[in-house]
């Protein structure tokens, strides 16, 4: 179920003995109450009633059976808004929340004794932060790429805007200024076997300060009490890709008029703080998520379950916030997915060293060459990795342009204007160097063996091997060239394992069905881009070194063609509802991740795309085999030809010391004079855990909001 454990609900009895209780409780029977059904009072649209936003919330009470029940907020009558469900609940909307401490109160009265349900809900501003800690500033509105209209810094509000379109017959979508109209060319949806208008209801405003955008199709002004019929009453949230540095609202969302969605009757949610490329931290992706999903069950109702969708950073950002703010989506189809932003640093920089480098001394080294050094299917792909993405390490080659260039940073003339650096996203959690006013980086290339798998396989030679780890260099703290190898901050190296943004698999992934959506664009004229295959078995290691099982992650891969991914879509969103369902129906008394092992559907295992029609199930393996091998070869980065295993989640490797013996070649005593010279202190040690690496403190870390600024980070309870 959507709510699942995260579900707040707490249970008091007998009003002369009242108790708050603040997190998740059992049901208590009150003294001398005949067995049955006890009060209970939850709250629905967030399931942490600590992290409440938007001056409402969505609450659910489940009285005993032929009892009356009294609700109030803060002392105040509001049982009004409650409806009685089917289930003889009821469900009411709870508003006017002061910001801060808020009490909600069921009381009832009647047959036996009088029993009292107490739950304290802090509330926060909708502009908020509620987790991620103190805000960027300055932060530049876009509110008008949306139709919205323009809004001020720092918070970028504006009015909430609801607009109407309609599916055409001829397969488009076009706008309708009247929802109540039926134009002749209206197309029909299906939902629950039944055909219904196919028109839209788009909901855009401003949360989080992030423009957030909502699509369900319309049956009448939606109302959270009463369902919806052309809803299914399911949702799927979406995230868009990229990764950047931020300090401004963004332009797009992940987008929520999108017909596979919505011909089947699931609802749309995303914002432009779930863009990576707006805002990389997927502590703030998160926290946008769970307002804008809470506003969402506000105003439709409650979800049964929500599915992730996105691809490249949308990713990213389902596979962290599943893994660290477990709840907010409850199964995830992440496509051409990476596993987190630091990790895939490693191998962006070593690009942007490597085509320095093989444009400088190493000329001379073969395209063959090049390739076998960064491990990739083609070198292209290490091109394309410093040409798109690893200027988002600098200063200010970056910037997006809402930022105006004179308030961008300078060394000299605006030393404390915007630094356009993705780490700049992360402040809350690394941290600033005090002697730069930059934000601490984990970036670490000390004792690095750049080459090492080709030189074993007689691809480079030992004098090349030499020559390149003696002359590839590094980036300094601006993210410009510099002669020397890239060492770490310690203090971040800390913080990034402590808080889960390596991501581990160790915590909410363990119980999170996940479909990860692999269009293969290693090979078929597409080698130069960087969504290589590799990264969906690096999590795989992940998983399974954490939990011992990687059976929550199903792998299929499909040829970058519209039929097979359009096949592959329509296949993947069905099977994960089939999924989701399955496991919200699963009354036994196993755990979670018991249930989403057990209620993985028969068809539904790894495989591969061999044409729209043909779907293979086999096991994926890395290194790859059996006929999806045959048809989707799986490659390497630079940091696994440098030795690194395939979980690459060490940052910063312990040192050995440089033992020649070690090598299957003979090195000149210039060669060994070299290699001393760039291994002072040993080179990497990949058989122990990195520096400063070890398992995360806890999932639903708090930053703190903007009346606290940022703290050390607490679990929200």
């Amino acid at each position: 179920m959507a709510n699942r454990t995260l579900r707040s609900s707490v249970v008091v009895a007998a009003l002369t003995a009242p108790v708050l209780l603040v997190g998740t409780a059992s049901a208590v029977a009150a003294p001398g109450a005949a067995p049955g059904r006890q009060l209970t009072i939850e709250t629905v649209s967030n399931p942490r009633p600590a992290l409440v936003s938007g001056g409402q919330v969505l609450v659910k009470v489940v009285p005993p059976e032929r009892t009356r029940v009294t609700v109030s907020t803060n002392g105040h009558d509001v049982t009004s808004s409650f409806r009685a469900q089917p289930d003889g609940s009821l469900l009411g909307l709870v508003t006017g929340l002061r910001d801060g401490a808020n009490d909600l109160s069921a009381r009832t009265s009647g047959r036996g004794p009088d029993r009292r349900a107490n739950l304290r809900v802090t509330n926060h501003p909708i502009t908020g932060p509620v987790f991620s800690g103190a805000q960027q500033r300055p932060f530049y509105c876009e509110t008008q790429a949306f139709g919205l209209p323009p809004a001020a810094q720092p918070l970028c509000s504006a009015p909430t805007q609801v607009s109407y379109q309609y599916k055409t017959t001829a397969g488009a979508f076009a706008p309708l200024a009247d929802p109540a109209a039926r134009p002749a060319d209206l197309a029909t949806a299906t939902v629950g076997g039944h055909a219904v208008p196919y028109v839209v209801r788009v909901e855009r405003g401003t949360i989080d300060r992030a423009v957030y955008e909502m699509a369900a199709l319309y049956d009448g002004t939606p109302s959270p009490v009463t369902p919806d019929k052309s809803w299914n009453g399911k949702l799927v949230y979406t995230f868009g890709g990229g990764c950047n540095a931020g300090y401004h609202q963004g332009n797009a969302t992940g987008g929520v008029v999108n017909d596979l969605f919505l011909a089947q009757g699931y609802a749309v949610a995303s914002s432009s703080l779930n863009v990576l490329d707006n805002n990389c931290s997927p502590i703030i992706s998160a926290e946008a998520a769970m307002m804008v999903k809470e506003h969402f069950v506000e105003t439709y109702g409650p979800v049964a379950h929500t599915i992730g969708w996105g691809g490249s950073g949308g990713a990213i950002q389902q596979y962290d916030i599943a893994e660290n703010y477990p709840g907010i989506v409850d199964g995830i189809i992440p496509g051409v997915s990476f596993p987190d932003p630091l990790t895939v640093g490693g191998p962006v920089s070593d690009c942007r060293l490597l085509d320095r480098y093989f444009a400088g001394p190493g000329a001379s080294f073969t395209p063959a060459q090049k390739q076998a050094v960064a491990g990739f299917a083609s070198y292209d792909t290490c091109v394309s990795w410093d040409q798109t993405f690893a200027s988002r390490a600098t200063a200010t080659d970056s910037c997006n342009a809402a930022i105006p260039v004179a308030a961008r940073w300078d060394p000299v003339t605006n030393p404390r204007g915007v630094k356009c650096n993705s780490n700049e996203q992360l402040a809350n959690q690394i941290g600033r160097d005090p002697k730069t006013g930059f934000v601490r980086s984990p970036l670490d290339t000390t004792g690095v063996q750049y080459g090492l798998a080709a030189l074993k396989a007689g691809t480079i030679t030992a004098a090349q091997f030499a020559d390149l780890n003696a002359a590839i260099g590094g980036l300094d703290y601006t993210g410009k060239p510099a002669p020397q190898r890239i060492a770490a901050d310690p203090k971040a190296l800390n913080a990034v394992y402590a808080d889960g943004l390596v991501n581990s698999a160790s915590q909410g992934l363990r119980e999170t069905p996940i479909i990860d959506q692999r269009t293969d664009l290693d090979f078929a004229g597409f080698g130069n881009d960087i969504h290589t295959t590799e990264w969906s078995y690096v999590m795989r290691q992940r998983l399974l070194r954490a939990n011992g099982t990687a059976a929550n992650q199903v792998i299929i891969e499909n040829h970058p063609t519209a039929a097979e991914a359009a096949a592959a879509s329509v296949y993947e969103l069905g099977a994960m509802d089939r999924w989701l369902t399955a496991i919200d129906a699963d009354g036994s008394h196993r755990s979670r991740q018991q249930k989403v092992l057990a209620n993985r559907p028969a068809d539904l295992g790894d495989g591969c795309y061999l044409s729209a029609a043909s779907r293979v199930t086999e096991k994926l393996t890395y290194p790859a085999s059996g006929q999806c091998g045959v048809q989707y070869p799986v490659a390497a980065n630079t940091r696994m030809v440098a030795g690194e295993s395939l979980a690459l989640d060490v940052l910063k490797c312990r040192l050995k010391p440089l033992d020649f013996r070690d090598y299957p070649v003979a090195f000149t005593a210039a060669d060994r004079a070299r290699l001393r010279s760039a291994f002072p202190d040993g080179v990497c040690d990949y058989s122990r855990p990195g520096v400063g690496q070890r398992a995360p403190i806890g999932a639903w870390l708090s930053y703190g909001d903007e009346r606290t600024g940022t703290t050390p980070p607490t679990k929200v309870r």
